[in-house]
């Protein structure tokens, strides 16, 4: 199985409810090889919700204690996301992912960035909580960004092979 973000899928579980909608992942969900949620969902946070940053470090720091998750009124999110994207890798685990397709610039998916923490529309170079957690359970990431047929085939075909 390869996961992929339920946003990606048209599923409107953004902060504002609405959807990060990929049409060429929607069109490969098809194949029945894509398994999907949302970390911040699984959370327990609403839709909507306030947005959220990390804050005083990285995902990495978060994961470790030393850093936290805020959303925009102030109020601190880290448990809510944390257990989120426990309980998603624990899903993962079970059907042995090897691939992730998640929202860059998520604070909890972002692959290659983040927002800088200080809610300005900033990013910074860095991944988000669960992006950090998969990537530490040895998950290959990529975001909506790297999404082709080439890649979308060549994953698939690998996946299948197992």
């Amino acid at each position: 199985m390869i996961f992929v973000c339920s946003c990606l899928l048209g599923d409107k579980t953004k902060y504002n409810g609405s959807s990060n909608a990929n049409d060429l992942l929607m069109d490969y969900n098809f194949y029945g090889c894509f398994l999907s949620g949302c970390p911040e969902c699984s959370g327990r946070l609403p839709i909507p919700r306030p947005r959220m940053e990390i804050q005083g470090g990285t995902a990495e720091d978060v994961l470790d204690g030393k850093a936290k998750v805020m959303n925009v009124d102030g109020q601190d999110v880290t448990k809510n996301v944390v257990s989120g994207c426990q309980t998603l890798l624990n899903m993962l685990k079970t059907y042995s992912v090897k691939y992730a397709f998640l929202k860059d610039g998520s604070p909890t998916c972002g692959v290659r960035e983040v927002h800088d923490g200080t809610f300005s529309k900033t990013k910074i170079p860095g991944c988000g909580v669960f992006a950090e957690m998969l990537k530490q359970n040895g998950i290959k990431l990529y975001s909506e960004k790297d999404v082709s047929v080439r890649l979308l085939e060549q994953l698939i075909a690998d996946d299948q092979k197992r």
